[in-house]
């Protein structure tokens, strides 16, 4: 196995970075959950609404993968560093859907996508330097957040856009089965004010993302 040195890092990092921003990311074989469904007709209000939300979710996507490879940086266990990349590998397909949709809405991503990727790989680099058992602690919570945020969604989408329901009901599946792969390696709960200062810092970006 090849062993990369401080500056191969570096490189693969910042190529990844740059894919993730502004470039096409790789993704796993999964079709896009929408494919299928047709589009319904959405009124002015309901398009920008329905394009905020997904620009939620497309900015949530980026700060996970920069969260993913903060971790996988600095984890010390080969196999939590595995599932950390096949993880982000999943979170991609997500990142892929979100964007797609927001084509389809005629919107665009956030404007502060290298600030939400940029902060969020320094959070997940001192997840990963505090542990591995932390780090993963820190996946479980972070996806139980994520959850919680798509069905907050899920009930704010106009019911006749079923093209974007799809595409959130499978996001939310993944990210439950995330948590739970994350806490079946070892995870540990977060203490309740790291907790609280995640959810603050969540109701930040998204508040921030729906509009840029």
């Amino acid at each position: 196995m090849r062993h990369f040195s401080p500056f191969d890092q570096l490189i693969m990092q910042g190529n990844h970075a740059i894919r993730t921003i502004f470039g096409q990311p790789e993704i796993t074989e999964r079709k896009y959950p929408a494919e299928t469904i047709d589009d319904s007709e959405l009124d002015d209000q309901q398009r920008k609404h329905v394009a905020g939300l997904m620009r939620i979710n497309h900015a949530g996507e980026i700060a996970a993968q920069a969260l993913y490879s903060g971790q996988a940086l600095t984890a010390k266990l080969e196999d939590v560093r595995e599932s950390m990349n096949r993880a982000a590998l999943e979170e991609n397909d997500h990142l892929d859907w979100t964007d797609k949709r927001l084509h389809e809405l005629g919107s665009q991503r956030s404007l502060l996508a290298p600030f939400w990727y940029a902060g969020s790989f320094v959070i997940g680099a001192a997840a990963g330097a505090a542990g591995d058992k932390w780090s993963l602690g820190f996946v479980a919570e972070t996806e139980k957040q994520v959850v919680k945020h798509l069905q907050d969604h899920l009930e704010k989408l106009p019911e006749n856009d079923q093209r974007s329901r799809a595409i959130l009901e499978q996001m939310k599946e993944d990210e439950q089965h995330h948590a739970t792969v994350a806490l079946e390696h070892g995870g540990r709960e977060l203490p309740w004010l790291v907790r609280k200062l995640m959810t603050l810092t969540s109701k930040v970006m998204t508040k921030t993302a729906y509009r840029l």
